[in-house]
């Protein structure tokens, strides 16, 4: 049976009801919205938005992981979260934060900060400490597939069965996330980390496979080169692009939906979820 409850601090997330994640990036060179906010108060206000808009998590990046980033240091990263963690529990103590990073220490610092949940895009494999760190921490882990770095990891990705890998590539990591004890797993199958368009396109399709492994799952499309280049739009033009990968994801089971737009994207999950009560 599919496990589709997480412990955040004490709530118990229902991942059924369908989740709007709320992306806060707090890097100058995002693909989409880098450099966008330049103070408190813009970042407060946008929270409230996206908490208002029916954002149930909050995901905060220090680190742009899109393709070909400028490396950041660790330094760098924590000054660019750890205020903002404190600063959004303080103004929104019901929040739920999630801490996109690799780097187990960052992630540690994130969670004592008042997150309650770490987004994981290399799912261990930049940070030989992080599952050690997951286990003390006890706290809900979003593992993704990647293959490569964000530095090279569009330059050549190749594949036999693209689903077959990413299945294959989850179902060892869990087994080793189950024996340490860690059981709150997310996966993201990292559209766009890794992958050709025709991956990207191939995984989803095959979306549904994923249920093997009875663990929720988030996608993220939002406003990505896989709608764009397919489309012919800028990342400021794919919205629609977004909402349609959105439902088509939802169709194939997917639990928790990465974006920009959460109005737009929450009004996707309300109306899928009509669909769903009245289906016979």
């Amino acid at each position: 049976m599919k496990k589709n409850t997480i412990n955040c601090k004490g709530k118990l997330l229902n991942l059924d009801e369908l989740v709007v994640m709320g992306i806060l990036n707090l890097t100058p060179d995002s693909f989409f919205d880098g450099g966008l906010l330049n103070n408190n108060q813009e970042i407060i206000e946008k929270v409230q938005k996206m908490l208002s808009d029916g954002a149930t998590i909050i995901d905060i990046g220090g680190y742009s992981s899109r393709p070909g980033a400028a490396e950041v240091s660790e330094k760098d990263e924590l000054d660019r979260v750890i205020p903002i963690i404190k600063l959004l529990i303080k103004q929104f103590p019901e929040i739920i934060i999630s801490i996109d990073t690799f780097r187990s220490n960052v992630a540690k610092q994130a969670i004592n900060a008042g997150a309650a949940i770490i987004n994981d895009i290399s799912a261990g494999n930049m940070d030989a400490n992080m599952f050690a760190t997951v286990k003390e921490l006890q706290v809900p882990y979003i593992i993704m597939h990647m293959q490569g770095t964000p530095q090279t990891m569009q330059e050549k990705p190749t594949y036999k069965n693209v689903t077959l890998e990413v299945i294959d590539f989850f179902a060892k990591k869990v087994n080793e996330l189950n024996k340490l004890g860690i059981n709150d797993i997310i996966i993201d199958p990292g559209f766009g980390f890794g992958k050709t368009i025709e991956h990207n396109y191939e995984l989803l399709n095959h979306l549904a496979d994923f249920e093997i492994l009875e663990l929720p799952v988030l996608v993220g499309f939002s406003r990505k080169s896989m709608i764009n280049k397919v489309i012919k739009t800028t990342p400021q033009e794919a919205l629609n692009g977004t909402t349609t990968l959105n439902t088509l994801a939802l169709s194939k089971g997917a639990n928790i939906l990465r974006v920009h737009d959460v109005l737009e994207t929450k009004q996707v999950v309300d109306l899928y979820k009509k669909m769903k009560v009245n289906t016979i």
